[in-house]
């Protein structure tokens, strides 16, 4: 699947984000080694730390269905810079992905890949 085709899937996810707080709207498309788009969107809560990012949220539902090894991931604001995947999403990136996973950010116009290691270069590791 090209990149074109995830930030479509990305955008997609975007749309049903749930984010009436900060009205942030975040989309994900997690590839699978397989083949297989897994979406997750951003999904806000009153209570703010209990709010899941769209990375987050995609990758959880990936492990859920039993998929483990990834290939790619496309993050697809509204925002005028291009935005990062947070530490926390990051990291837990780091637990199923290796430092060449590659991970395409995304706006309405223009898109930049980069290689896991680019983003987090000295992932926590026990």
């Amino acid at each position: 699947m090209d990149i074109e085709e995830l930030i479509e899937q990305a955008q997609i996810a975007k749309s049903k984000s749930y984010s009436p707080y900060s009205k942030f709207k975040v989309g994900t498309a997690l590839l699978t080694k397989t083949g297989i788009v897994i979406p997750g969107c951003n999904i806000e809560n009153t209570s703010f730390s209990t709010t899941i990012c769209a990375e987050r949220c995609a990758i959880f539902k990936a492990v859920s269905e039993g998929h483990t090894e990834f290939e790619k991931l496309v993050m697809v604001t509204d925002a005028e810079k291009l935005t990062t995947p947070c530490g926390s999403c990051l990291q837990v990136l780091n637990e199923f992905c290796n430092e060449d996973f590659q991970i395409i950010l995304a706006n309405n116009t223009t898109h930049k890949q980069y290689s896991f290691k680019d983003l987090l270069p000295l992932p926590f590791n026990l």
